[in-house]
């Protein structure tokens, strides 16, 4: 759901020059064979899609930090998404709530897909915290929001600044309606730069903490080729940044991320953006907070078919300190934010990697 730009010196690149051509794709892999691996990962459900098809579209749901936290158990006219503990980012989500909305956005998706394979069914949290996804065999139904599910994704670019038509606004309000939570869409650029002074905040507080970096860059994904061997993480090239060698990787992010640099392309960021939505659920627990990812999830497709862009700017919401200013800000003061995203007209980058369903299954 959130991704840092590793920026490259030019001096990092050229102390690999003299290993040419070869050894640098040995070391990083090739743009064709990472687009084919996404182009697999992608392909468009087929007619006769097999339970296996299912899992592979609730996998390309929006999640925190591409850490892909789910588990999947097939059953008998039953699909089960469980949490995965060891995929949880304990320093920017102490109390797993980003883990619970990523499993909603899954949700959302396999609900899609399930209708238009030919099971419809419904989504039921459960007590320890997995989603039970019961179907019954029907005719396959034409689903809107399908083909949006591949070809989502979060654009963390410049937008060209074009406002969104307010009939567009209340498609993407009506689409994201969803029992326990409630959407707000900002559009007054005088409140967007207010909430653009509150991300650039909660960056350089998370920025400046050690911990919290410590766990961004364990994933980190500096090349195509670490993308797709781990398949999971923030690959740089979603960022629109040149691939680097793991072991040039690191260093460069350490010497030219910086707090200050970021805080600027994130407000840059914002400036471009015409509108961001803030989610809230009414209480705070994991049906609401997977009920939150599914609303998002809907908002997020629905963004696609309209040919908008989005990408989370969650820092508000991660430093807990500044919470209650956003809740204030957007006009529900008491309340906990849960995430929050721009959106406009804006570039397709590179998508991110996904772990291939065998990996998932259990």
């Amino acid at each position: 759901m959130k991704r840092r730009t590793v920026v490259a010196g030019a001096g990092s690149l050229a102390l690999l020059a003299g290993g040419g051509a070869l050894g640098w794709r040995s070391r990083v892999g090739t743009a064709d064979a990472y687009a084919a691996y996404v182009e697999r990962l992608r392909a468009p459900l087929p007619t006769n899609a097999g339970v296996g098809d299912l899992v592979r579209y609730a996998t390309l749901a929006a999640n925190s930090h591409n850490t892909q936290p789910w588990r999947f158990r097939i059953g008998e006219h039953s699909l089960d998404i469980l949490p995965d503990p060891s995929r949880a980012t304990p320093v920017g989500d102490p109390d797993d709530h980003h883990l619970y909305v990523s499993l909603g956005c899954a949700a959302e998706n396999l609900a899609i897909a399930g209708a238009a394979s030919g099971r419809p069914g419904t989504l039921a949290p459960q007590a320890d915290g997995s989603i039970h996804y019961a179907w019954s065999r029907a005719e396959p139904r034409r689903e809107p929001l399908l083909a949006a599910i591949a070809r989502r994704q979060s654009t963390r670019a410049p937008y060209d600044g074009r406002p969104v038509a307010a009939s567009d606004i209340e498609t993407l309000q009506r689409a994201a309606r969803m029992p326990g939570v409630r959407l707000l869409i900002l559009t007054d650029r005088a409140q967007i730069d207010r909430v653009r002074d509150l991300v650039v905040a909660g960056n350089d507080a998370q920025m400046r903490d050690p911990a919290f970096m410590a766990e961004l860059k364990a994933w980190l994904r500096f090349n195509p080729r670490s993308a797709m061997a781990t398949g999971d993480g923030l690959y740089s090239g979603a960022n629109g940044n040149p691939p680097l060698p793991d072991v040039l990787g690191r260093p460069a992010f350490d010497a030219f991320v910086t707090a200050e640099a970021e805080n600027e392309r994130y407000a840059r960021h914002i400036d471009s953006s015409p509108g961001i939505a803030v989610f809230l659920a009414e209480r705070e627990d994991r049906a609401h907070w997977i009920a939150v990812g599914r609303a998002c999830q809907r908002f997020a497709l629905t963004a696609t078919t309209l040919g908008l862009r989005h990408a989370y700017i969650n820092q508000p919401i991660e430093v807990a300190r500044l919470r209650p200013e956003l809740a204030t800000l957007v006009g529900a003061p008491g309340m906990r934010p849960d995430l929050m995203l721009r959106f406009g007209y804006g570039p397709l980058l590179p998508y991110s990697p996904r772990r291939p369903v065998a990996a998932i299954l259990v």
